[in-house]
C-alpha cells in the first residue's frame, strides 16, 4: 500500500493501494494490466498509478454490485446509518492526510480541517428517516401506502476539482438508500476517492457496496451510462459531456440527475459594504484557482461604484500568494496542461475581443513556477456581456467586470448566460434582495456572501443548463430511492 511519490507523508501513503482499484472489497488491476499516471501539477511528479479500466471492469464492478445489493438493502436502515456514521469517523480521523492526498493531486493548497467526514455525518442522518405514506382508500377494508425503495446498483462519474467532496455526496447518499454503486473518478484526480473507499471498507461497510473503477472518461466513465444493469445515474461535470452522458441513458431509460457548469454573477448595488464584498469575490474566484462551478466569475457592478471596484479587486487579487500544495499560499496551480491551455487561451480572447487586462493575464515569473501549470489571478474591467469571457466558463482564476445602470439592467446581465447555478447580491437594502432573489435564475443565490447559500444542508444545483436534480440537501437520500404504491385488502373466503 503505497504512494509512489516520495514527499508524500507516511500516513498519505498508507491510504492508497498504488496501482489497483476496488471491486467487491478487493483492491485489482484493470483486467488489461495498463495504468494512469497521476501527476502533481505543480511539478509533474507521479504520485502514483491507477488501472486505466473500461467496460469489462465496469462490468466485474456491476456484478460485485448485484451481489451486495440484497444482503445490503435488507440491512436495516438504522444499522446502514451506524456504518455511515463509523465511515465518517475514520474520515475525520484521517482528516490530515485526506487533506493533503487531495491537495498534491488537484494542486489545491490546504483548505484547513477536512469536512468530508462531516457530509457523510449529516447523510446518515437521513438513512432511517426515509418514510412512505399512507394513502386514503375507497373503502374501510383497503389498506394504502407508499414504500420508497433503492434502486439496485446505481453508478456516478466525479470530476476532478474537488474529489472527495464530490465522492461523499455521490456514495454516501446512494449507500444511505440501501443502493450499491459503481463510481468512476476523474484520471487527474482519483486519489482522495480511493482512500474514502478504503476507509469506508475499515468501518465495516461490506463489500461490493462501494466499487470504485478508474480510467477515462470516454472508457471506463463512457460505460456507467451505457450499462443497462445501472438503475440511476449521477453525473458532475460539463455540460458538454452531461448531454452525452444523458443520451447514453435515454437509451437505457435511466434516471439521473446532473450537475454541470457556471457562469455566477456577483451582483454589486451601490449600498454594498465593498470591505465585505472585495475580499470575498478576491477569494471566490482563486479558492482551487477558480476551478469551482460555483465560483463567482462575473461582478455586475452598478456604475457609480464601478472604478472603486475594480481598484479595489486589483489589490485584492495583486495579493493573492501562488505555489505549490504544501506552501502557504492562497491559490496553488491549474490542473493540467490542456486546463493551462484552456485558461491562458480564454485571457488571449478577453484582449482581443477589447476587454481592459487591470492585473495578472500570466504565468508568475520564477524558477519554482517554471514546471507546474501556474496561472495569476486575472482581472478585466471594461467587459461587455456579449464577450466571450463573460458568456462561457472559464473554470480558471479570471474575474470580468461589467458595470451596469440600474437594478433591471442588472438583472438581464446576470441572467443573460446559459448557466444558471450560483448568484451573488451585494447590498444593504433588505427589498432589494429580495426583489434579486427572486429574480436571478439560479439553483442558490447568496446574499452579501460570494459562494452561494453557505447554509448547512442546503440543496444544490442548477438551473438552465447547469443541469437538474439537487445534492446535499435534506432529501438527498430520497434521490435515490424509487416509489412503489402498495393496495392491500383481505381475500374473501371460499363459498363452498
Amino acid at each position: 500500500m503505497t504512494i509512489i511519490s516520495e514527499s508524500a507523508p507516511a500516513d498519505v501513503q498508507s491510504l492508497v493501494v498504488d496501482g489497483s482499484q476496488l471491486i467487491g472489497g478487493e483492491w485489482v488491476p484493470s483486467h488489461t494490466g495498463e495504468t494512469i499516471e497521476v501527476r502533481n501539477p505543480a511539478n509533474r511528479e507521479i504520485i502514483a498509478r491507477v488501472p486505466r479500466s473500461d467496460a469489462a471492469d465496469v462490468e466485474a464492478a456491476v456484478q460485485a454490485g448485484e451481489r451486495a445489493f440484497p444482503a445490503w438493502r435488507d440491512l436495516n436502515a438504522t444499522a446502514r446509518a451506524g456504518l455511515l456514521f463509523r465511515w465518517a469517523d475514520l474520515i475525520d480521523a484521517n482528516g490530515v492526510a485526506l487533506d493533503s492526498l487531495e491537495s498534491q493531486e488537484v494542486g489545491r493548497p490546504s483548505w484547513g480541517p477536512y469536512g468530508v467526514g462531516g457530509q457523510v455525518r449529516f447523510i446518515a442522518g437521513q438513512a432511517d428517516k426515509v418514510q412512505g405514506v399512507s394513502l386514503p382508500t375507497y373503502s374501510p377494508d383497503t389498506v394504502g401506502y407508499t414504500l420508497r425503495e433503492p434502486y439496485g446498483v446505481v453508478g456516478a462519474i466525479i470530476p476532478w476539482n474537488a474529489p472527495g467532496p464530490m465522492f461523499a455526496t455521490e456514495v454516501a447518499a446512494a449507500i444511505a438508500a440501501g443502493n450499491t454503486i459503481v463510481i468512476k473518478p476523474a484520471e487527474d484526480a482519483p486519489l482522495t476517492p480511493l482512500a474514502l473507499a478504503k476507509l469506508a471498507l475499515e468501518a465495516g461497510i461490506p463489500a461490493g457496496v462501494i466499487n470504485v473503477v478508474t480510467g477515462y472518461g470516454g472508457e471506463a466513465g463512457a460505460a456507467i451510462p451505457e450499462h443497462p444493469r445501472i438503475r440511476r445515474i449521477g453525473f458532475t461535470g460539463s455540460p458538454q459531456t452531461g448531454r452525452t452522458i444523458m443520451a447514453a441513458c435515454a437509451r437505457n431509460l435511466t434516471p439521473l440527475h446532473l450537475e454541470l457548469g457556471g457562469k455566477s454573477p456577483q451582483v454589486i448595488f451601490a449600498d454594498a459594504d465593498l470591505d465585505t464584498a472585495i475580499p470575498a469575490i478576491a477569494a471566490g474566484i482563486t479558492l482551487n484557482t477558480g476551478q469551482i462551478c460555483a465560483a463567482g466569475s462575473r461582478v455586475v457592478v452598478e456604475r457609480s461604484v464601478h472604478q472603486e471596484v475594480v481598484e479595489r479587486l486589483a489589490a485584492a487579487m495583486q495579493k493573492v500568494t501562488v505555489g505549490p500544495w504544501h506552501q502557504r499560499v492562497n491559490m496553488g496551480p491549474l490542473i493540467n496542461e490542456k486546463q493551462h491551455e484552456r485558461v491562458c487561451g480564454y485571457i488571449d480572447i478577453g484582449k482581443e475581443q477589447g476587454a481592459t487586462l487591470v492585473t495578472g493575464g500570466g504565468r508568475p515569473q520564477g524558477a519554482e513556477f517554471a514546471d507546474g501549470w501556474f496561472v495569476e489571478p486575472t482581472l478585466f474591467d471594461n467587459v461587455s456581456p456579449d464577450m466571450r469571457i463573460a458568456q462561457e466558463e472559464i473554470f480558471g482564476p479570471v474575474l470580468s467586470v461589467i458595470p451596469v445602470d440600474d437594478e433591471q439592467q442588472a438583472i438581464e446581465v446576470a441572467n443573460g448566460v446559459e448557466y444558471g447555478l450560483v448568484a451573488s447580491v451585494w447590498t444593504q437594502s433588505v427589498g432589494r434582495a429580495v426583489r434579486m432573489s427572486r429574480a436571478l435564475q439560479a439553483g442558490q443565490v447568496g446574499v452579501n456572501n460570494a459562494l452561494g447559500a453557505g447554509v448547512i444542508g442546503g440543496p444544490f444545483g442548477g438551473y438552465k443548463n447547469s443541469g437538474f436534480g439537487r445534492t446535499m440537501g435534506a432529501d438527498s437520500v430520497l434521490d435515490w430511492t424509487q416509489i412503489k404504491t402498495v393496495s392491500m385488502r383481505e381475500a374473501p373466503l371460499p363459498r363452498f
